[in-house]
């Protein structure tokens, strides 16, 4: 039997898209910077491919013959490999991405894309992952310092003993922020991820919802314990947070 290869390697990424020319840009792109790559022209020689080389992080797009991006997601999942995947999905798909995330997907990316986000998105969720307990995309709990804990199949969450009364877009913007911990939240990501592209809002909306949450967390702006403002850009979740698959004792 063929002992696997020790994660010290460099991490291996697969990259499944049925357009030749992205296959041709990202995969050299991916070399270049630092990763083993592998790729497939469509979902189902994907699947194939991750059975037998056990990647580190999946690049999925989400139209592909065969199995789309989101039916190798699935099968995935019910087979219970947790490998990370990032989504590449097409603008204006706002419902279609809030499914592929509910169904285990760790981030997507909008196409056409910047390489250069690509491989910071890639790192971003390999970062995710590498730690104890479930990666955080797939975990139903999550756990923060300060007493925060999120039950994201129950839609609720409290700190400590306290639960918090917060509306669907305040406990999404919570779960995303907790989920990218320590990531750098552009303004305009967050816009994509609360309102899509199909709703005529700007960033001052964010800003509104980033401001309810605090005051539902009763934190301060000026020191904050979980959500900080990164000046002109966006915001970063600065708190620890951990997976679980359970809620524990409250």
């Amino acid at each position: 039997m063929t002992t696997p290869p020790a994660r010290t390697e460099k991490p291996l990424v697969l990259v499944a898209d049925d357009e030749p020319d992205v296959l041709a840009a990202v995969v050299p792109f991916l070399e270049r910077s630092g990763f083993r790559v592998l790729s497939a022209p469509d979902g189902r020689l994907a699947l194939d491919e991750i059975h037998r080389h056990s990647p580190d992080v999946c690049v999925l797009d989400v139209l592909m013959p065969g199995a789309d991006g989101r039916e190798v997601l699935r099968t995935l999942r019910r087979e219970e490999n947790w490998v990370p995947v990032l989504l590449l999905t097409q603008v204006g798909e706002a419902v279609e991405r809030a499914m592929a995330l509910e169904e285990g997907a760790d981030d997507y990316l909008n196409k056409p894309f910047d390489p250069h986000e690509l491989v910071a998105r890639i790192r971003a969720v390999l970062r995710r992952t590498r730690s104890d307990g479930p990666p955080l995309a797939n975990a139903p709990v999550l756990h923060s310092t300060f007493g925060l804990t999120l039950d994201r199949v129950g839609r609720r969450a409290w700190i400590r003993d306290r639960s918090l009364v917060i509306t669907p877009k305040g406990l999404t913007l919570l779960e995303y922020l907790m989920v990218h911990q320590d990531e750098l939240i552009e303004r305009s990501r967050l816009l994509e991820v609360l309102w899509g592209f199909d709703d005529a809002v700007g960033t001052r909306a964010v800003d509104s919802r980033v401001a309810e949450l605090r005051r539902v967390l009763g934190e301060d702006a000026s020191e904050p314990r979980w959500i900080a403002t990164v000046q002109g850009r966006g915001y970063r979740f600065i708190a620890q947070v951990t997976g679980a698959n359970e809620l524990g004792p409250r």
